[in-house]
């Protein structure tokens, strides 16, 4: 049984961890802090949100001005509704996006300023993707012309494995990724990025159309075991969607960001945050920074943590969690189901 004489940390996943329906049994059981900061999401977002997340489908949800609120306000009130069950964290860590629920939950911003925050974030990364797709739809329209040129009543299709994104490398270690991106960079291969580095047998490589294709065959022949491009709408962590951090950085600049009441870890660094001028200077290079989530782990682990919760919808960090190889149990806690079992 999980306590707060328990030394727990919270875990809050990221985008791609939502799913149709998620969160909504949280506020009807999970007490008024949960209502109230569905009724807080609302009033920010400017539509009910317990209602979008009865109605989205998986492709709506996909949209990250969609999908950014709705996980963090998930993220948040499966926090709170821990937190009225007498589980308070120790410290707490985000998966990317995940990473603002973290900066409230360790008292380094308020949930008005997170919302606001998430809002504006996701309307920029999505304004990003749009752009990377028409740019890559007008690449493969061109490419095509020439195919027709040449041969009458064969143009090309456009598809995912013709735009920028990102591709899982499965079966080599984080550092071996790195230095073959190093070597590749230096040799001449442009646009191929770290972008997630999530256990010691997993990495995500964000990168240009043509450098996510060399990066297949070369990945495979350095000895991984798979190379799988991912549905995702753009490069992210990654140099390539800078345009989103210049959009977001306004917002940031006019946040206050406080010292953290817990310890709180950063997925620029893998290290604790320190102050909360380090996590405004580390949000805003997170949209373009790699994930740096096993190195995270390992300095949560030295913390002395006794159990860990992946505070929101999925299962995707308990799944990162046992890869690391900790010893230390990694529950389920998005549900109020998850929650009461604990």
């Amino acid at each position: 049984m999980i306590t707060n004489d328990t030394k727990t940390v919270f875990l809050f996943p990221g985008q791609g961890a939502q799913y149709p329906g998620m969160g909504l049994d949280l506020p009807e059981k999970g007490g008024n802090a949960v209502r109230e900061l569905f009724a807080l999401a609302s009033e920010i977002m400017g539509r009910d949100m317990a209602a979008l997340l009865a109605g989205a489908d998986e492709a709506s949800l996909k949209r990250s001005d969609i999908s950014q609120p709705a996980i963090t306000l998930v993220n948040l009130a499966a926090a709170a509704f821990l937190a009225g069950r007498g589980i308070r964290p120790y410290a707490c860590a985000g998966f990317s996006l995940g990473e603002y629920a973290a900066l409230v939950t360790s008292g380094i911003v308020t949930a008005e300023d997170c919302f606001l925050l998430v809002k504006l974030r996701g309307r920029a990364m999505q304004a990003a993707s749009d752009r990377i797709a028409r740019e890559a739809a007008a690449d493969n329209a061109d490419d095509g012309d020439d195919a027709a040129d040449n041969a009458p009543g064969m143009a090309q299709q456009p598809g995912m494995a013709q735009q920028p994104g990102m591709a899982a490398v499965i079966g080599l270690p984080p550092q071996r990724v790195e230095e073959l991106l190093a070597g590749w960079r230096e040799a001449g291969l442009d646009g191929l990025y770290g972008a997630n580095f999530n256990s010691p047998k997993q990495v995500v490589v964000s990168g240009t159309a043509a450098a996510l294709a060399e990066a297949q065959t070369r990945f495979r022949e350095a000895g991984a075991k798979r190379v799988l491009r991912l549905q995702v709408a753009g490069p992210f962590h990654s140099p390539l969607i800078a345009d989103a951090a210049e959009a977001f950085a306004p917002a940031l600049e006019k946040t206050t960001f406080r010292d953290p009441a817990i310890p709180c870890f950063s997925n620029v660094t893998g290290k604790r945050v320190s102050s909360g001028a380090e996590a405004k200077e580390l949000a805003l290079k997170q949209i373009t920074g790699p994930v740096r989530w096993t190195e995270e782990e390992a300095a949560i682990a030295a913390e002395g943590i006794e159990a860990a919760l992946e505070a929101g919808p999925g299962k995707v960090l308990q799944g990162l969690w046992r890869d690391s190889g900790s010893a230390v149990p990694c529950y389920p806690a998005g549900t109020a189901a998850d929650i009461e079992m604990l």
